[in-house]
């Protein structure tokens, strides 16, 4: 009996050191330990080293350890995608939001024929050939004109004045005086009647006068040629000379359209190309015609050259000082189809030449740069020679929005093919660009609308400078609007305001900053049309500024032929991108006010 109540005791005493145990270590336990769910079951260990970090919607470049607000623009920072960490080195990744408010859009790569549409401004001219001066053959007095105004037709024969002449009567009797001797010397008839015929008389007319048998006082003047008469330069009652000119008289039969072409489009220009031409004050009909002569020497002021294209003119449809808008288009050498991609895809930096290339994954949407080697400009398309195959998708607009987000993530871009491994101050995780959900639009405030405003103060003694061809001056206005730009506060701009505002204001400040660069004037007016277009943007969404308006004017002639805008106080037309050589040329397309 002894025995037994001994295990019993001791087999309590072990178990009660048991349970002492367990719950010490049940409170020593490492924080790492497995978790368990409200339903029972187990979960992985909590990793106390995992940060989340937090960026900018706008601005990815901003990376923190904790919540909080921008630096740069003030919005509510958001957590940063876990799955950016699968992202390539090269690639920048954009979400469909992301993709959306930086205006993207993608397009596959494919074959086509490379045709050259070379697009040039003219007007209708006279034939050269075809413009006569009708002159007197004799000495007088006009006593009559039968067309005493410019712009009237005339046909060959027409009498066009009536002149008295004093040597023509005295010649007329000396033709009576030679027929009455003619049997006995004809020589001296023959000479006498030669005599009128060096002054235009026809043998009809001079057969008349032996016919009336007296002398003719007045005497008219016969039109030489058909045509239409440009210019009087007799009136009645003058005295008028041997030689003299009496009209200017065009023949409008066929006409000639000269058409300007810049130096840098004179290979795409040849004797013999075809030429398809549209008159402004006659919509709805095309013509056509070849071009037969090329101005051998440019014209030193405005780069051009001239083309002559030589149509007829039935009816007179084409009449001169006309407009004409026309269109060489020269297919390629090349026997095959080319690869093309549209100009606005293509970023090149004078020596390097990129795209930004589509790849979809199932971690999302991102971009990766590619390098191309390019050919000719045609149309709105480059020819690739290599760098693309066909069927690739790549960025055709956006792109120097994708290539802002690279630089900002230190991925390769344009600027930097390198890339940069981190970005100063900043915690670097991947440089995803996504963006969270645009803020409810609103309308600018009057602090937004002020901001702006200065903006515009800057800008206009800017287009005032190249008006001028003073290059000193536009590049320092560049300067300074350039830094008006990085001046402004991101705080002044909420909700749709704040989408605009970072919608062009970069793109202006990337164009400010290679015209404030630029070494020659041509070259700050290339820049001028990228910031003319983000500053049109701007005066329509934060616009207008007080009661003056704002007129946004446009040149077809600028940029090659392709068009460019800007805007201007004045309704007057001053042109930027000619100064001198073409001050007036342009329209007014919109006005804000």
């Amino acid at each position: 009996m002894k025995k037994i109540k001994f295990n019993r005791t001791s087999l309590i005493t072990a178990l009660a050191m048991l349970a002492v145990g367990l719950l010490i270590g049940w409170l020593i336990k490492p924080s790492g330990s497995m978790h368990t769910s409200p339903e029972g079951h187990a979960m992985e260990p909590a990793d106390s080293s995992r940060v989340t970090i937090w960026t900018c919607s706008m601005h990815p470049q901003i990376r923190q350890s904790e919540p909080g607000k921008c630096p740069i623009c003030g919005m509510d920072l958001i957590p940063l995608d876990d799955n950016i960490s699968a992202e390539a080195p090269a690639e920048i990744r954009m979400s469909p939001t992301a993709m959306q408010l930086a205006n993207v859009q993608t397009a596959v790569v494919g074959y086509g024929l490379p045709t050259k549409e070379l697009r040039m401004n003219g007007k209708v001219q006279p034939d050269e050939r075809l413009v006569f001066t009708q002159v007197t053959h004799l000495d007088g007095r006009v006593e009559q004109l039968a067309v005493d105004f410019t712009g009237e037709q005339v046909r060959k024969g027409q009498v066009l004045a009536s002149i008295y002449s004093p040597e023509l009567v005295t010649a007329q009797e000396e033709l009576f005086s030679a027929q009455k001797i003619r049997d006995m010397q004809p020589a001296l008839f023959t000479a006498a009647r030669e005599k009128l015929k060096n002054w235009k008389l026809t043998d009809s007319q001079i057969d008349g006068i032996l016919a009336a048998g007296k002398p003719r006082e007045r005497f008219p003047i016969l039109a030489d040629v058909n045509g239409v008469v440009m210019a009087k330069k007799v009136n009645l009652g003058d005295y008028i000379m041997r030689g003299m000119p009496l009209y200017d008289i065009v023949d409008l039969s066929r006409v000639w359209l000269l058409f300007d072409i810049y130096e840098s489009d004179m290979p795409w220009a040849k004797v013999g190309s075809t030429v398809s031409f549209n008159i402004q004050s006659l919509p709805g009909e095309t013509f056509n015609g070849k071009i037969t002569f090329i101005d051998p020497v440019i014209n030193p002021a405005t780069r051009v050259a001239t083309a002559r294209v030589e149509v007829s003119n039935p009816g007179g449809k084409l009449k001169p000082e006309m407009f004409a808008s026309g269109v060489i288009k020269t297919r390629l050498a090349s026997k095959k189809e080319s690869i093309l991609v549209p100009k606005s895809a293509v970023m090149w930096t004078g020596e390097r030449s990129v795209v930004y290339v589509k790849k979809s994954t199932d971690h999302g949407i991102s971009f990766q740069m590619q390098e191309i080697s390019l050919g000719p400009l045609v149309g709105d398309h480059f020819v690739v020679k290599q760098g693309l195959e066909p069927g690739t998708e790549i960025a055709v607009n956006g792109t120097f929005s994708i290539d802002a987000a690279a630089q900002l993530a230190g991925k390769p871009s344009m600027m930097n093919p390198e890339g940069s491994a981190a970005l100063a101050g900043h915690h670097q995780s991947g440089g995803t660009a996504a963006i969270a959900p645009a803020p409810d639009a609103s309308a600018p405030g009057k602090q937004a609308k002020a901001a702006v405003r200065h903006l515009f103060d800057i800008y206009f003694p800017l287009k005032d400078a190249l008006i001028k061809d003073d290059l000193a001056t536009a590049r320092k206005q560049a300067l300074d609007l350039k830094k008006a730009f990085g001046g402004t506060s991101m705080g002044l701009f909420s909700g749709k305001a704040h989408e605009q505002w970072m919608s062009h204001s970069a793109d202006a400040v990337d164009a400010l900053g290679k015209l404030a660069a630029a070494r020659d004037i041509a070259s700050a007016r290339k820049y001028f049309k990228p910031l003319s277009g983000q500053m049109i943007a701007l005066a329509e969404a934060f616009g207008p500024f007080g009661a003056a308006a704002i007129y946004v004017q446009y040149c077809p002639m600028a940029d090659n032929n392709t068009g460019a805008d800007w805007l201007s106080l004045d309704a007057q037309i001053r042109n930027p991108y000619f100064g001198d050589a073409m001050l007036t040329c342009g329209s007014i397309t919109e006005t804000i006010k």
